[in-house]
């Protein structure tokens, strides 16, 4: 597959990932703002804090370097029966990480008040199971992703999530005295779903004409389960090595990932009533980065594994290949900072206004408006963060990987140490603000990283990051004339008030955007021709 090929399959993998993200979150969304109506704040910080935290740390811990590893690289010439067979791993992995976990959420951090939070010793057992169930399907997601089958992760998981809300929302009307129940059963739903929609696809698309027409390099279900070569090795070493440097990595990286809830978990900074009110307001300001952010980020992580060449300086790439990953990263960058600076620029106004209608007086009073306003900012931050370290993870070599450990050591001990120092000054903004600290350190090794390997060619990705100056103006004329509509319309009066202010808030994004769209011609082309799915088309 060429790099233009590779190029066009990650932008529709972006796009569709894009539309999942929006469609996931929208419907946390909702489920949310309709669970707040029915349960505890405090239920709601368990299983959104604690639980999640769980479920989180054990997936990721025990795939997230498999992933990395096994989606490097070109896949054509790779022996996919030893990749099979690394994948699995991840089951025996899981198990031990589970263990490991439910010990430690058992028995060493204190429960919550039974009264309040009900169950709480079995649903910490039934999440663990709910995460090991979505590590089966771990094998079939890798070949899905390295193979371009990008309707199915789409499909897959949209059932489950829709199963996953059906079966919240029935339960937490009909029987809310459940409790924690309500939640680890559609957690189960979730992971079940997405297994078998994963496993009946596979069992249709193995041996089929489609299959064929696109080179699939296996031909029957019992070449999904871990089986011995004869002649070969049972698993590529140099992959395992790989997997294992990324391994070091991804314990670290969880923590930078995850950090403000494990600092809240273990640490009792706050109460469970704060923690689920964090949460809430962590998640809605985190929307349009789920949205748009991520999902860019894993696809085109694919995108530059397979085009540039895993530990390769420039001098030794071919020239196409260099050209289009600057290209491509120069566009990325410049659309994820101008998205970041729009929702700095507009999330201070609005951020009272959102949580006003989401949550009512629960979320808007107290802390909850200055949380957003901090995480608008912060969102800038996480829009640089994902693309740079999407590319310096793809470009590093292994040895280059293993160094970067020891600087992601020092980033989660100081961010540790940073979360707990500011949150016991500011409250939960101390957290935001950590984050904020972290992500600078983390962004200045990724620019320095690809300044230094783009330094022998002609390519200057990095200009990416300087936006148009008519932008940059029209951007602060914005958030000056919504910060006077604030103050004159919103929040505690009628609703045509708060309708004026939404108004102006429109008509100055509508300015913002008529300008990108005048200034930005670059960036509009590459939307136009990459990001934008072509639906009448057949995915490749």
């Amino acid at each position: 597959m060429g790099s233009e090929d590779v190029l066009k399959s990650a932008s529709t993998l972006a796009s569709y990932n894009v539309l999942l993200q929006v469609m996931f979150r929208l419907l946390t969304f909702f489920l949310n703002a309709f669970t707040l109506r029915f349960v505890s704040k405090e239920l709601i910080g368990v299983v959104n804090v604690r639980l999640m935290l769980l479920y989180t740390t054990l997936v990721f811990l025990s795939r997230e370097a498999f992933r990395r590893a096994c989606l490097s690289g070109d896949g054509a010439g790779r022996n996919w029966r030893q990749v099979i067979n690394l994948l699995w791993f991840t089951l025996p992995l899981g198990c031990f990480w589970g263990v490991l976990l439910v010990c430690v959420w058992w028995w060493l951090l204190q429960a919550p008040d039974p009264q309040t939070v009900p169950h709480y010793v079995p649903a910490v057992g039934l999440f663990c199971f709910a995460a090991l169930t979505e590590l089966l399907a771990e094998p079939l997601w890798v070949l899905a992703q390295a193979h371009m089958l990008i309707r199915l992760k789409v499909i897959a998981e949209s059932l489950a999530m829709i199963a996953k809300c059906l079966v919240t929302v029935v339960m937490v009307v009909s029987a809310p005295k459940w409790g924690l129940y309500i939640f680890s059963a559609a957690q189960c739903v979730y992971a079940g779903f997405l297994l078998l929609c994963y496993f009946v696809y596979f069992l249709r698309f193995l041996g089929s004409a489609d299959a064929k027409k696109k080179a699939f390099p296996l031909h029957h279900v019992s070449q999904l389960l871990p089986t011995r070569i004869k002649g070969q090795p049972i698993i590529n070493w140099k992959l395992a090595t790989l997997t294992w440097s990324f391994f070091k990595q991804s314990f670290l990286k969880q923590i930078l990932t995850e950090g403000e809830r494990y600092v809240m978990t273990f640490l009792n900074v706050l109460n469970f009533g704060d923690q689920g009110v964090y949460d809430i307001v962590n998640n809605l300001g985190s929307m349009v980065a789920r949205f748009l952010f991520l999902p860019i980020e894993e696809s085109f992580y694919v995108f530059f594994a397979k085009v540039l060449e895993r530990g390769r300086d420039v001098q030794h790439q071919k020239e196409e290949e260099v050209s289009i990953a600057a290209d491509v990263l120069e566009c990325l960058l410049k659309l994820v900072l101008l998205i970041g600076l729009i929702i700095t620029a507009f999330g201070y106004s609005y951020s009272h206004l959102a949580l006003s209608l989401y949550g009512g007086e629960l979320l808007s009073s107290g802390t909850g408006p200055a949380l957003l306003r901090c995480y608008s900012f912060y969102v800038l931050f996480l829009a640089i963060n994902g693309v740079t370290e999407c590319f310096v993870f793809a470009a590093m070599s292994k040895e280059e990987v293993d160094r970067y450990n020891l600087v992601m050591l020092g980033l989660s001990a100081s961010f540790l140490m940073l979360s707990y120092w500011l949150t016991w000054l500011f409250g939960g903004i101390g957290f935001i603000l950590a984050n904020c600290c972290n992500m600078v350190l983390r962004i200045t090794h990724s620019l320095i990283y690809i300044q230094h390997y783009f330094k022998h060619s002609d390519h200057a990705p990095l200009s990416g990051l300087r936006p148009h100056p008519a932008v940059l103006i029209a951007l602060m004329i914005s958030s000056v004339l919504t910060a006077f509509s604030e103050s004159m319309f919103c929040c505690d009066s009628g609703w045509l008030l708060r309708l004026a202010h939404i108004t102006t808030g429109a008509v100055c994004l509508l300015g913002v955007v008529i300008i990108v769209f005048l200034t930005e011609t670059r960036l509009v082309q590459f939307i136009r021709t990459q990001l934008i799915p072509k639906y009448s088309k057949k995915d490749t």
